[in-house]
């Protein structure tokens, strides 16, 4: 099993594209026609995180994006701090790039995050949200911490085992079939020099100041009007299931599904239980 053969089976484009003059990495599959769903990774992640998704969209007929967010992966980086109005105004910009007026949102960790401040800032664009093990909406010291320690490590060491335990982290068990290829990609991405020379800005938000003043707050998520699924793990290493539950009653009519023996990445460990309720979420959203 490889990322290679979860995609075998559909038409699909691996393409860079001018989003605001920033070089945007990027998969697209499904119809040019169908309605526009856009998959957001989290911190210091890239597109890969939804291979087990986008076939199962795209043949479902929605045309699919799932992109390097900004200073990510192997999409450009500008030197500046990675904080949330940069993180939006970059998904729109990308979003009128490929003539997107609207579209679906699928974020995960830090792109649910983005996600939802566009949800917030911009309704006009955002059809419907996906919130998988969203983070944003509180301070954590000892989780920040623990993201930043152990993502300056693998940067820092050419030893391929730490890259592979960052990637551990986030799952409840380690995946057997994809963990090793999907440890390499992130490793080569982690040992690009640019990468490296851009961290300090893509983990700016673990630094509580910055956070601070990009928090997701009720106040905030209550002015979301789309349609709003909140995934959880509920081996979520990173955030606890009463987490989830304050930001589904903060946002007007979003509902809840928590996955069991599940950690930070519900869409790719439960691909199986994922992709039919997502599919069935977007349709009653449409």
């Amino acid at each position: 099993m490889s990322i290679w053969t979860e995609l075998v089976d559909i038409d699909y484009r691996h393409a860079y594209v001018d989003a605001g003059g920033v070089r945007t990495r990027a998969l697209q599959a499904g119809p040019e026609d169908g309605e526009h769903v856009v998959f957001l990774h989290g911190t210091t992640g890239h597109l890969e995180a939804f291979v087990r998704n986008i076939p199962a969209h795209a043949e479902a007929g929605y045309r699919c994006h799932a992109i390097d967010m900004l200073g990510h992966g192997h999409t450009g980086k500008p030197d500046r701090p990675g904080e949330i109005p940069a993180y939006a105004e970059h998904l729109t910009d990308y979003l009128d790039a490929v003539g997107a007026e609207r579209a679906h949102l699928v974020g995960e960790s830090l792109g649910g995050w983005v996600s939802s401040w566009v949800a917030s800032e911009r309704p006009d664009r955002v059809a419907s949200l996906q919130l998988l093990c969203m983070g944003g909406t509180k301070i954590n010291p000892q989780v920040m911490e623990r993201l930043k320690t152990s993502t300056r490590a693998a940067v820092e060491q050419r030893d391929p085992s730490f890259t592979r335990e960052r990637l551990r982290l986030l799952w409840a068990h380690w995946d057997e079939d994809l963990g090793d290829e999907l440890a390499d990609i992130r490793f080569d991405i982690y040992h690009r020099p640019e990468f490296k020379e851009n961290l300090h800005n893509l983990l700016a938000l673990q630094e509580v100041e910055a956070r601070e003043r990009n928090l997701l707050r009720p106040e905030r998520m209550a002015m979301i009007k789309a349609p709003t699924l909140v995934v959880w793990g509920n081996k979520n290493p990173l955030g606890d299931v009463p987490e989830a539950e304050a930001i589904a009653a903060a946002i007007p009519g979003a509902r809840l599904e928590v996955f069991n023996d599940c950690g930070h990445w519900p869409q790719h460990e439960k691909a199986g239980l994922y992709n039919p309720l997502s599919l069935a979420f977007l349709a009653e959203s449409s």
